[in-house]
């Protein structure tokens, strides 16, 4: 069976030559898994602490970490151009598309509401790169089709009218949806090729800088509790520096529609981890939208019939190697070898 070029692993990444050992697959599925748990972490973690003093301390630490590690192996910081790439991801992914989305959160927007269009992200995405040549197959929009079918069927019962809620708070919605889209793929095309370390504490540093005023105009307001720091360590642990790190390599190996397609499969999932641990309750639609969304994503990151074709062809060597054989008769019964000696004597 043909391998999901989405999940193809080579081992010259830098700074991750051990996931070349994983299966086919572990890496995207790790990443929804950990991408989704930010959701729960983060409603607890806004319990206790006002939107943008979260953000700021989330990855003011995540890029401290990093930057330890990458001064640890050693490895090299992007200059120029690269290093202003990873500025303006830093901007769109981390700053721009948490704290809109954070301050919409807060002000009273709807989280259903919000994860339904944050769940258009993958259609978002292929509209934005069809602009810019990103070649988007029939298959892929029927899987967009059913994906965000899943989505909707997965939060549609969370979907209700805020109280209150001003147009400020849906436009911020919006300008997370477009800074997570365009961000994706400014990164795919211009923000891939540094080291994985210090890209993301890069990243991570410019979030936290651009962030920082905001925090300090809502008064950085924290109560200090158990629950504030323990849904902090998530965040930043398995959130800012594992997830974002395997978004990071699944957009250097696969195509940005494949990627973002991914995406369809936060919100169903996030809705089985609040079941788990915060006790929402798990309902049939929200389990069937689990079912939709999982195909869409099927469809979406099927391979082309030229990449099957190719991934289940002989490699280069092992096709030379064949055509020698064949070329020298060896796969026919060898000739009979003439006797240098004779025949013994009756």
């Amino acid at each position: 069976m043909a391998r999901n070029p989405l999940f193809a692993v080579k081992p010259s990444l830098a700074g991750g030559q051990w996931v070349a050992r994983l299966p086919a697959g572990v890496l995207g599925a790790a990443f929804v898994l950990l991408w989704s748990t930010g959701y729960p972490a983060a409603r607890v973690a806004l319990d206790h602490a006002t939107p943008f003093t979260v953000l700021v301390a989330r990855f003011a630490c995540a890029g401290l970490i990093y930057a330890v590690l990458a001064l640890a192996s050693r490895a090299a910081w992007p200059r120029g151009r690269a290093a202003l790439h990873s500025a303006v991801v830093g901007l769109l992914q981390l700053a721009l598309q948490f704290g809109a989305l954070y301050l919409a959160a807060a002000r009273g927007v709807n989280v259903g509401l919000i994860a339904l269009v944050i769940g258009t992200m993958p259609i978002v995405t292929a509209l934005l790169g069809r602009a810019l040549g990103e070649a988007v197959r029939p298959l892929q929009w029927l899987g967009f089709a059913f994906g965000f079918g899943g989505v909707a069927l997965a939060v549609g019962e969370g979907v209700g009218p805020g109280n209150g809620v001003g147009t400020t708070a849906y436009l911020a919605v919006v300008v997370g949806l477009l800074a997570v889209s365009s961000g994706t793929l400014y990164q795919k095309r211009f923000g891939s090729s540094v080291d994985l370390r210090t890209g993301l504490a890069l990243q991570h540093g410019v979030a936290a800088l651009a962030l920082l005023p905001f925090a300090a105009h809502e008064g950085a307001s924290f109560d200090a509790s158990a629950a504030l720091f323990v849904s902090l360590a998530w965040m930043i642990a398995v959130n800012s520096l594992g997830a974002f790190a395997l978004f990071f390599v699944l957009l250097r190996r696969g195509a940005v529609n494949q990627v973002a397609a991914l995406f369809f499969l936060m919100p169903p999932v996030t809705a089985v981890i609040d079941y788990l641990v915060l006790g929402d309750r798990l309902t049939l639609l929200k389990v069937s939208g689990i079912a939709a969304a999982a195909f869409g994503v099927y469809l979406a990151t099927r391979p082309r019939p030229a990449q099957r074709a190719r991934a289940s062809a002989p490699a280069p060597a092992a096709a030379a190697r064949a055509a020698a054989v064949s070329h020298r008769g060896l796969s026919a019964p060898r000739p009979a070898i003439p006797r240098s000696y004779p025949t013994p004597c009756k």
